[in-house]
This record gives C-alpha cells, sequence and structure tokens, in this order.
C-alpha cells in the first residue's frame, strides 16, 4: 500500500483522519499517511491576532457606546479547537463581548471612557479560562475604541462649550471683583494716608503752637520787673508817637516812672 508523506511545520500539529474521523495527533516534522484513507489537517499553536469589528454597548445611564476590541490568542488543544466548535473563535468572540457588554453595562458613560484599563483588567479576569473549553487561550486584550454615539457626542460637545463659557464667565467675573477691590483698596489707602498726613500735620503746628505758649510762659515765670517795666515803656512810647492819643497815669505811679530816664525823657517831649 502506498504511503503519502506530509511535513507539519514547526509550531503546527498534524491532526490524522482516518475515513474523517478524528484518529491521532502529529507532531511538527515528516509524518506518513495512507492516501485516500487519511488525511492530516493542520493546526497552528502560533499566536494569532484578532480585530472585533465595532459593535453597540450600552452602558448604565443608557448611553450607546461603540466598543472596539482586540486581541491575542493561541490554539492549546488543537483536537477541541477543530472537532468539538463549529467555529472555535467566532464563539471566543461572542464571549468576549458578552462580557464586554456586561461590563460596560454596569458604569455611567463618562466612568467607562475614563476606564479603559480597568475594563481590560476586569475582561480578562472575567474570560479567565472560559475559552479553554474552545481549545484556545486568550492571552492579550485590548479596548482599542469607546466612541460614543454621534448624538451623544454633540450633547457632550455642547455641554463641553456651556462648562468653558461658565468657568470663563466665572473667571471674569473674579477677575473684574478682584480690580474692584484692589481700586477701592488704593483709594482707601489713599485716603487714609491723607488723613494721616493731615492728623500729623495739626498734631505737629499743635506742638509748635504749644512749644511757643510754654516758651512765652516759662520766659515770663523768670522776667523781673524791669521786663515788665521796659515793656510799658514801650507801650507808653508806641501810645505817646501818636499826637491824638492822650496818656493818663495815676499820680502815685508818676515818681515810679520819672525814675526811667527814658520815661522822662517822653515825659518832657510830651510837656513841649
Amino acid at each position: 500500500m502506498p504511503f503519502g508523506i506530509k511535513i507539519v511545520p514547526q509550531n503546527n500539529v498534524g491532526l490524522r483522519e482516518t475515513l474523517g474521523k478524528y484518529k491521532s495527533t502529529v507532531n511538527s516534522g515528516l509524518t506518513f499517511y495512507v492516501p485516500f484513507l487519511q488525511r492530516i489537517r493542520r493546526v497552528s499553536l502560533a499566536m494569532e491576532p484578532l480585530r472585533l469589528p465595532n459593535y453597540s454597548v450600552i452602558t448604565k445611564d443608557n448611553a450607546d457606546v461603540s466598543a472596539s476590541v482586540t486581541l491575542n490568542y493561541h490554539v492549546t488543544d488543537a483536537v477541541k479547537y477543530m472537532y468539538e466548535n463549529t467555529d472555535s473563535v467566532e464563539s471566543m468572540a461572542q464571549l468576549v463581548r458578552g462580557h464586554l457588554r456586561d461590563i460596560i453595562g454596569r458604569m455611567e458613560l463618562n466612568e467607562a471612557l475614563g476606564s479603559t484599563a480597568k475594563i481590560n483588567q476586569e475582561l480578562s479576569l472575567a474570560i479567565g479560562d472560559l475559552t479553554n473549553i474552545y481549545g484556545i487561550n486568550v492571552d492579550r486584550i485590548n479596548i482599542d475604541e469607546l466612541t460614543p454615539s454621534r448624538a451623544i457626542q454633540e450633547a457632550m460637545d455642547k455641554q463641553l462649550t456651556a462648562d468653558r463659557e461658565r468657568v470663563a464667565a466665572i473667571a471674569k467675573a473674579e477677575g473684574e471683583a478682584r480690580s474692584i477691590d484692589l481700586t477701592t483698596k488704593a483709594k482707601n489707602d489713599a485716603l487714609m494716608s491723607t488723613a494721616k498726613a493731615e492728623a500729623d500735620a495739626t498734631k505737629t503746628r499743635a506742638d509748635a503752637e504749644k512749644y511757643r505758649i510754654d516758651t512765652i510762659q516759662d520766659a515770663l515765670q523768670q522776667a523781673d520787673q524791669k521786663y515788665f517795666q521796659n515793656q510799658s515803656i514801650e507801650a507808653f512810647r508806641s501810645i505817646g508817637e501818636n499826637p491824638a492819643n492822650t496818656i493818663v497815669v495815676p499820680s502815685e505811679q508818676v515818681d515810679h516812672l520819672g525814675q526811667l530816664p527814658v520815661v522822662g525823657k517822653m515825659l518832657k517831649a510830651g510837656m513841649k
């Protein structure tokens, strides 16, 4: 009986079928089989990338989000992968989609959009070893995009614009209030400075006047009788210089005034 030769590449396994029924598994390398009765089906064990197309997910607050997922997987059991599932890859993809819908469905939109790393982690834990029934292991899974629907994006844009305008209005109002406070403070400081300067000037003048009065009083307390007589003479002289003035002197004071030469001269000048 003639034999056929089949080469199974590295990182692959061969599934030997006899009359369409799985018979055995052969490793990579050269293997023989019986043509027409047997065939060798090759299954790759290498890691494969898979991108799941965008599909709709509803968040806890009823927001429609389009999710895009990329994952890497490899076959762990070629028999399960090939014979126990019609399409193991699609079954794995449906499992991933289901768990992703469940995870995002427990989140509100804003939380979901900002928690892709958390979703990745929860999704990996949720899948765990479940894909082993398909003869597949998911090595890595990543949420590429979470995109809200167009209507939600427009609403978010409007909300963002409104928030920016509100923040700008608050900043402008705070700036104007700050400007008014600074202007008012400057005016108050100027008024206080002016009032203080006037108060200091008034105090300085009062101190000077007090000093002058205190000095005169001290001088008067130290002055003798001759000083006052001299002041009287000066007064009489000023009055006597005007011919329209008449000086009346009590008789008891005439002798005292006459003792002063200046007064005597004034009296003689007046008698003439």
